[in-house]
């Protein structure tokens, strides 16, 4: 009998021995195809890299608290980090996770007004349907309400805006370029409602992971994001937890779209999954006016910076950035979204199928032609994420893909070493998984 306590109280675990490249090996030796670990295994599951990075940290130093101390692995990967930053990035605050690093944003955000003199800023906008993480103040800037609806008293006051979803929001007759900037407007018409002096940052995803199934904006929305951030003097955090580290075809996600954050957040790629890691980079003028104020940024956990995050880290940013893995995960995300047109463009149930890189997801929905969902009450995210387990495929399904309740997707993170061979064997058991589960007579909502 376990004494874990698991995520599913209700549901029976793998339990895995072993890591071989794009494959999971569980106990009985079976290996798993995984393409859906929440977008963390950009390497694999063998780099030899930066296990031994791993092994040579721990034999020097495995831990040394960052409020006496710095390392050698956290302050070259510090560098690292900002040598290949969009704009003025300047400072890199290392954290355990996604959830920490927006944690960290937003505190951040917070003691830049008061550093500077501006205490009255202390709203930030958001975006529906998008997840920041799960911790309290990650929790009330994201905008999933199946997430938030039970922890709702104790989340903070933040409001939300519609996010940039053409799929499903973009009315016929309207082009792209006019809907991304109708709706990247909502942020400057919510600004005025709050109040601008009161507004201190509008946090997004550059392409929205786990609540919308690899959404990406339509071209010109965020460089108008970006003018309403400048005009207010509003702070623009950019949640890049799963889009970013090369995943999107740029080893930064915003790079696409050509413009760059006051604020950002990585995690996930960041450590490949080797060591549990995240981070937080600002700019230089946000760090000198903590630097030249107070001098403290008040905020902090015991493992910030921990070496043998860092060093695991650097080995896998070094892996990235001298393989140049981001092309290649642009390259074979093409490969990719081509396979999945090919063996579900044409299928009765999937609406959409999109993303960027090896950031790839379907909606599921009962009507292509309306687009409707089907009833929540079906349960499909959970019976594909299971049959397809049994399938020896690890995808990321999840449900509430409209509005927190309605809609289905599936989203595909297969790491950035996959061959052609493996793009196939993963079509091959996506389709098997949704003959089963999506049959042609399912209800509709």
């Amino acid at each position: 009998m376990s004494h874990v306590f698991p995520r599913h109280s209700k549901s029976t675990l793998l339990t895995a021995t072993g890591g071989d490249g794009c494959y999971l090996i569980d106990s009985t030796g079976r290996r798993i195809l995984d393409c859906g670990d929440a977008a963390v295994s950009c390497l694999g599951h063998s780099n030899a890299r930066v296990i031994k990075a791993v092994q040579d940290q721990v034999a020097k130093i495995a831990f040394a608290h960052t409020g006496f101390m710095t390392s050698e692995p956290a302050e070259a990967l510090a560098d690292l980090l900002i040598e290949k930053a969009p704009g003025d990035l300047d400072r890199v605050y290392f954290v355990s996770g996604g959830s920490e690093a927006t944690e960290a944003a937003i505190k951040l955000a917070r003691q830049y007004y008061l550093e500077t003199g501006q205490p009255e800023r202390r709203r930030v906008i958001a975006r529906k349907q998008s997840y920041h993480g799960n911790t309290l103040g990650a929790l009330s800037a994201g905008g999933n309400a199946w997430r938030r609806t039970q922890f709702a008293p104790l989340l903070i006051e933040m409001t939300h805006i519609a996010p940039c979803y053409e799929y499903a929001e973009k009315p016929e007759g309207e082009s792209a370029h006019a809907y991304g900037q109708r709706v990247a407007n909502e942020l400057e018409e919510e600004i005025l409602r709050l109040g601008p002096e009161t507004v201190m940052a509008f946090m997004a995803e550059p392409v929205v992971g786990a609540t919308l199934g690899a959404v990406t904006a339509v071209d010109g929305y965020y460089k108008r994001i970006r003018e309403i951030c400048d005009q207010y003097g509003v702070l623009l955090i950019l949640d890049e937890v799963m889009c970013g580290m090369g995943r999107t075809g740029h080893l930064f996600a915003c790079d696409y779209d050509g413009i760059a954050p006051d604020i950002l957040c990585i995690a996930k790629g960041l450590g490949a999954g080797y060591q549990p890691i995240g981070a937080m980079l600002c700019t230089r003028h946000i760090y000198d006016s903590i630097a030249q104020g107070s001098g403290f940024f008040q905020h902090g956990h015991t493992y910030v910076g921990h070496p043998v995050a860092t060093a695991a880290a650097l080995a896998v940013v070094q892996e990235l950035t001298e393989h140049d893995l981001p092309t290649r995960a642009g390259v074979m995300g093409d490969r990719l979204q081509s396979a999945l047109e090919l063996a579900f463009g044409q299928h009765p149930h999937i609406g959409d199928i999109r993303g960027r890189g090896l950031f790839r997801g379907l909606e599921i929905v009962a009507s292509r032609e309306t687009k409707a969902p089907f009833d929540p009450s079906l349960g499909l995210a959970g019976k594909i994420k299971k049959l397809a387990l049994e399938n020896g495929l690890i995808c990321y399904p999840m449900s509430g893909t409209r509005d927190g309740k309605n809609g289905d997707h599936i989203l595909l993170a297969p790491p950035f070493i996959i061959e052609d061979a493996q793009i196939d064997e993963l079509v091959e058991k996506l389709s098997k998984t949704l003959k089963t589960v999506i049959p042609e007579s399912t209800p509709r909502l």
